[in-house]
């Protein structure tokens, strides 16, 4: 059995957006196997849950493909 905790490791406090760096990160996620394919399949996933509580584990998991290993 699990115990499902929705919370963050750390704060985020994002003040000012930087679109060059932006680009770098999602060139290192893309391409057909990449982090971030994996991650807009679990977060397109979401939206046809019928259950709120597995939406929100797949809203998680989606998030946390886009954090670099």
């Amino acid at each position: 059995m699990w115990k499902y905790e929705k919370r963050l490791q750390y704060p985020v406090n994002i003040t000012r957006t930087n679109p060059q760096i932006a680009q770098v990160i999602i060139s290192q996620f893309g391409g057909p196997d990449g982090e971030l394919n994996a991650s807009m399949r679990y977060l397109s996933q979401r939206y046809v849950m019928p259950q709120r509580e597995v939406a929100g584990l797949l809203t998680d998991i989606g998030t946390e493909e886009f954090v670099p290993s």
